[in-house]
């Protein structure tokens, strides 16, 4: 069976059109039965940087939602203590203040379906992309964006410079005494060492 597209305009002219003809009983059951307000919830998540690192591990490290590659959250923290003038953080990351590869390459957690649409807050529904395209998806469907779910990527071929991430702590262990740069070593040593 091929499930048809909604055209959500021919819902609110066929919702205006009862409006003209004073049936606004009508127009309002048009609407609450074909196109519904759903009122968003407000959900606080923290996920803990082990299922981060889980879930970055399990998509390879790759932008699921436009197939590009992403980069240890750690590798960007250590060039940031390392060029801080040339690869600058912000903790808010305020745009004026923070190299862009923070929001275009950093890794996040995002939920498939929204928790405000009724999605779940667990593993199945989460999925890797960058901190700009988890902004510009919010909290709407792909169907509504227009995306797709680009297949995983193979964490032989790219591990996100995990392996270099590894290498620079083995050179250099004070980068450690970032409490950040620590907590990331220490969850990628349980994913990526199994």
């Amino acid at each position: 069976m091929v499930e048809t597209k909604v055209n959500k305009a021919e819902i609110i002219e066929e919702a205006v059109q009862s409006l003209l003809s004073q049936k606004i009983d009508t127009a309002a059951h048009i609407i609450s039965s074909r196109y519904p307000f759903r009122p968003n919830q407000r959900v606080n998540r923290s996920y803990s940087i082990l299922e981060k690192a889980m879930t970055f591990y399990r998509d390879g490290f790759i932008d699921r939602y436009t197939g590009d590659k992403l980069v240890h959250p750690a590798i960007l923290r250590i060039l940031s203590l390392s060029c801080p003038n040339e690869f600058p953080y912000q903790k808010h990351w305020k745009l004026n203040e923070t190299h862009i590869a923070y929001w275009e390459l950093m890794p996040t957690i995002d939920h498939i379906t929204p928790i405000a649409l009724g999605g779940k807050d667990n593993m199945d529904n989460w999925i890797t992309t960058s901190m700009l395209h988890n902004s510009i998806k919010s909290s709407w469907t792909l169907e509504q964006l227009n995306w797709v779910i680009q297949k995983e990527g193979n964490i032989e071929q790219w591990d996100g410079l995990t392996s270099l991430f590894f290498a620079l702590i083995q050179n250099n262990s004070e980068y450690l005494k970032d409490s950040y740069v620590k907590s990331w070593y220490q969850a990628s040593v349980k994913v990526f060492q199994k």
